[in-house]
């Protein structure tokens, strides 16, 4: 695995240090379900069952899932290290204080995701929709949410360095005492802050945005808009 370099752009935000994951050929699974601290290398898991599935403090490393059904998976403290997710699905998944490095999840449909505690870097999440995202108390480093959706994501207590949302959708976001650095806001489609506008700082907006956000930076600091 290679990561691209860092660049900088005109506004001195620095960009994301995106994973490029070259999986090496992956042996079928056929396995019944996970095992807690089970150690998964190599393994591709398509459109496998892991409903209720218990494999806290796994580690998957140089993996693919596709189109797996997570619900209810307890994966807390799991670890999963070169690997690809697509087309993964459920509600109720526990990633509690899981670590993601060099992953990449495309086209997910997920719902109700708990990741508080965790931790993220190199990371692009692309495509489909997460709702009820809980990244309470987690920590991403190089980080990228492009063409999905997120729907009430909770980033309270998040620290973010190097975050981009890029031409998403952030719906009801609470980024309460969370902390930034070079977060690039700037093509979110729908940007939608319930709370914690005022962590914006780190970010990086467009003027559209900032117009757009002009009320709640105003309530933030007390001043009453009349017309």
């Amino acid at each position: 695995m290679a990561a691209s370099g860092r660049k900088k752009s005109t506004t001195g935000v620095t960009a994301a240090r995106r994973p490029e994951v070259r999986l090496p050929p992956l042996v079928p699974w056929d396995g019944d379900g996970l095992e807690p601290d089970g150690d998964y290398d190599g393994v591709r898991f398509d459109g496998t069952d892991l409903t209720d599935a218990s494999g806290r403090g796994a580690r998957f490393m140089d993996c693919a899932l596709d189109g797996c059904a997570l619900d209810r998976a307890e994966l807390a403290r799991a670890r999963f290290i070169d690997a690809v997710l697509t087309g993964v699905r459920g509600v109720g998944t526990d990633l509690a204080e899981a670590s993601l490095r060099d992953v990449e999840v495309v086209d997910a449909r997920l719902g109700g995701v708990q990741l508080h505690g965790a931790v993220l870097e190199r990371v692009v999440v692309r495509g489909g929709k997460i709702d009820y995202l809980n990244l309470r108390k987690a920590r991403l480093k190089d980080v990228v949410f492009e063409g999905c959706v997120l729907s009430e994501p909770d980033f309270g207590d998040a620290h973010l360095v190097r975050v981009e949302f890029r031409d998403c959708v952030l719906k009801r976001a609470d980024f309460s005492s969370a902390r930034m650095e070079s977060v690039d806001l700037r093509t979110v489609a729908e940007l939608d802050i319930a709370r914690g506008v005022d962590r914006l700082a780190g970010a990086v907006i467009s003027q559209v945005q900032l117009m757009e956000l002009a009320p709640a930076f105003a309530a933030q600091i007390g001043v009453r808009v009349e017309a």
